[in-house]
């Protein structure tokens, strides 16, 4: 079918009318290796026509055809097309712009007829649909096609498992699973963001292959149907993959339970008389009670996972319909709307329980406390089950990478499950807790803000590296360094070694131009430097950026100036997940650190052995963000949350101080490799390792933890440290919206009903 695309694509056969025509070929080929109609009617239809350049019109004349009663048709129909039934609804109605084949396109054509179609998986149709859209549309559209690997992994712990182990504990009493068949006739399912209907697909199909357990045990007639399962999505092509999926499956169960031979009639639905309930809207900005006369029970999904910063105009419109005044809503990707959606159906259909997959992001860094609060304080649900960071992986060719969780909520159950990885490509080990708190690990919450300053307020205050913003004019290589200077020999005193992330972890080295101690004298007798300043203020004031334009008046200085007065520690914001320590280190007051590093001035030896523990790196492990898998360090997240011990003794202290000097001492002895190299999981010598483990030890008895101590049993111990600090500090919590503000997002096209069938 891709290879079919992409052929009638090259022919300038495009768009919505070449989407339209593929889901029609879809149907139609399956129908011909199924029971809809009699079998391989089709086949011999295409085999008629022999001239490829009459291919497209007969098809279109095969679409009005199956769009018409029978009674309704002419009476002088070729032999060829008579048997072919009425297909209730508007699968074939819409009117399409004719294709034209050629002999290569129908030969493509052909091999399509040839595949066996009753074995489709309709999961495919999602991945078709995700490989016919070009990767911008994609990506605006946030769109992530789940596996049926990992809509299991949502399914089960939601609802499934459940329903699995009702009928094995009661399978041979009648009554028990009578009312289980009626329990799972009555259930509604509701999938908002719905896409091409990967997850109600599934979870349809998982549940009528429980239902045909169920009726070989007690014979009776089935009674779970499609008319259970409803969708929002805002696109009308994937909506309409949707229905016709629906169908699909639908029809495919019903082959399997007519095999089983268990009943005496299976009715096939065609003409199509039951329906999958898919709208056709935008999710965010419909009253999901408005369009439902009844109470579902299940949510679920694969909602966008747009960041912040790639929303469009509508989706932020979106977000603010969704969250109105709620402070911090801006900084929150897009699939969070949809918590918040639910959250809200939940309070008035308090036994509806919900599960997203999600980016992990929303389980990081300070979207936690902006939505988390939200849901699990102001609107009271519990997270009662969930996935930890895992790989993203689907059924479509080139899929995206993405690390994602699933976090299932309700009400409290009286066990939940946490599904832990190892590392983020291996399989879950589900393991049951007394709670799950948003950072997805056992233990109690806390929210862990944005802060301008550190929790305990008399620590260290770290601040963020230099940013020059001066499109690297001042800053050089070695070589650029010494050619410069052979030109502007009295600049050498204003040159000091640049450092960023990159350099300090890999021992590389840069120069940066630094004339914030140079006299107005110096600076204008020297010709190369003036040259420099006269580039950078142009570059300034030829921004878009309007504080960017501003600094051109100050132009030897940097747009964010940290100058170091002592020596100091450096902390790379961004470092490898790999690594069991972030490395980190001191630099001297003659070198300036950029950006991608934050520093604390002023550090000792024992600041240095708090922050380079595993009681520190359990912390941000937990609650950083990302910037894919790897840490994203951040003053105001981490530094400014992590509670450094209190009441330490001088004795303890200078223990710290003398294992944090183990550490350098051993850095030392390995001063021809790099900081990447010592702290690779791979290369990382056996002495460093030890070294690090025995500051482990000291520093976990600073907290008062004893025995075999866990990374979950660290941070559960940080976050009780935080709790109570922000008890004492008596901080105000963000508030529920009290009253609906109504915000109508105008967009074409996506807030009237499909009308599919």
């Amino acid at each position: 079918m891709g290879e079919l695309h992409k052929k009638l694509e090259e022919n300038n056969y495009s768009g919505k009318d070449l989407e339209l025509f593929l889901i029609r070929q879809l149907f139609i080929l399956f129908a011909d290796s199924t029971d809809i109609w009699n079998r391989n009617i089709f086949s011999e239809f295409i085999d008629g026509i022999k001239d490829s350049r009459f291919l497209g019109s007969e098809l279109a004349y095969l679409f009005q055809v199956l769009d018409t009663p029978k009674e309704k048709r002419a009476t002088n129909l070729q032999e060829s097309i008579i048997g072919f039934p009425y297909i209730n609804g508007s699968l074939f109605t819409e009117k399409i712009e004719i294709t034209t084949f050629n002999d290569e396109i129908k030969t493509v054509f052909e091999k399509a007829l040839k595949f066996d179609w009753s074995k489709i998986n309709p999961v495919i149709f999602g991945s078709i649909f995700q490989a016919s859209m070009d990767s911008e549309r994609r990506a605006e559209l946030g769109s992530h096609f789940t596996s049926e690997k990992n809509i299991m992994k949502l399914i089960e712990p939601l609802f499934l498992d459940d329903l699995k182990s009702e009928f094995e504990k009661n399978c041979k009493d009648r009554k028990k699973l009578e009312y289980l068949h009626q329990k799972m006739a009555n259930f509604k399912f509701f999938d908002p963001a719905c896409g091409s209907g990967n997850f109600l697909i599934i979870a349809y199909r998982e549940l009528r292959l429980l239902e045909i357990e169920i009726i070989k045990e007690i014979k009776v007639l089935p009674l779970v149907s499609i008319e259970q399962f409803y969708g929002i999505e805002i696109e009308e092509l994937p909506a309409k993959i949707t229905e016709v999926a629906m169908l699909l499956i639908d029809h495919q169960m019903n082959l399997r339970l007519e095999k089983e031979n268990i009943i005496e009639k299976v009715d096939f639905n065609i003409p199509i008389k039951k329906v999958a309930n898919i709208f056709h809207q935008n999710s965010l900005t419909t009253n999901w009670e408005e369009i439902f006369d009844i109470e579902i029970d299940y949510i679920f999904g694969n909602p966008p996972f747009l960041g912040a910063k790639m929303q469009n105009s509508y989706q932020k419109k979106d977000m603010e319909s969704v969250f109105q005044t709620i402070k911090g809503f801006r900084n929150l990707d897009l699939v969070s709307a949809w918590f918040i959606k639910a959250s809200e159906y939940m309070e008035n259909h308090p036994k509806t329980e919900t599960a997203f997959v999600s980016t992990n992001s929303i389980t990081q860094g300070e979207q936690v406390s902006t939505l988390w609060y939200q849901v699990l304080e102001n609107y009271g649900h519990k997270i009662n089950f969930a996935h930890q960071t895992f790989k993203w992986q689907n059924e479509a060719k080139n899929n995206a990478q993405v690390h994602c969780v699933i976090v299932g909520f309700g009400n409290e159950r009286k066990e939940n499950s946490l599904f832990e990885y190892e590392t983020i490509k291996s399989e879950p080990k589900m393991r049951k807790v007394k709670q799950i708190n948003p950072y997805l690990i056992s233990g109690e919450t806390a929210y862990i803000s944005n802060r301008s300053k550190h929790i305990q307020g008399g620590n260290l205050e770290m601040g963020i590296g230099n940013k020059p913003i001066d499109d690297g004019n001042y800053i050089f290589s070695e070589v650029e360094k010494k050619e410069f200077l052979d030109k502007e020999p009295e600049a050498r005193k204003f040159f000091r070694i640049f450092l960023g992330a990159r350099e300090f972890l890999n021992n590389e080295k840069r120069y940066i131009l630094w004339l914030g101690k140079a006299t107005p004298k110096e600076i204008s007798s020297m010709k190369e430097v003036g040259k420099l300043i006269k580039n950078v203020i142009t570059f300034r004031k030829n921004s878009k950026s309007i504080p960017t334009q501003n600094i051109a008046e100050t132009p030897t200085k940097f747009h964010i100036e940290n100058i170091p007065k002592d020596n100091y520690l450096f902390i790379p914001r961004v470092s490898s997940e790999k690594r069991k320590y972030i490395p980190i280190g001191f630099l001297d007051k003659e070198s300036i650190a950029s950006d991608t590093g934050v520093i604390l001035q002023s550090a000792t030896l024992y600041h240095f052995g708090i922050l380079t523990s595993s009681m520190h790196m359990a912390f941000i492990r937990n609650v950083a963000g990302r910037l894919k898998s790897d840490y994203r360090y951040s003053i105001g997240v981490v530094y400014n949350n992590f509670p450094f011990p209190t009441d330490v003794t001088k004795v303890q202290e200078n223990r710290i101080i003398k294992l944090s000097q183990t550490i350098l001492d051993i850095r030392e002895e390995f001063s021809d490799s790099s900081l990447a190299d010592l702290y690779n999981q791979d290369s990382m010598p056996s002495k460093l390792l030890k070294a690090h483990k025995t500051l482990d030890s000291a520093v976990d008895k600073l907290y008062d933890l004893s025995g075999k101590i866990t990374d979950e049993k660290r941070v559960a111990k940080i976050f009780e440290f935080h709790k109570n600090l922000t008890l004492e500090l008596n901080e105000p919590k963000p508030k529920r919206k009290t009253q609906v503000k109504k915000i109508v997002v105008e967009k074409p096209s996506t807030h009237s009903q499909s009308n599919l069938f």
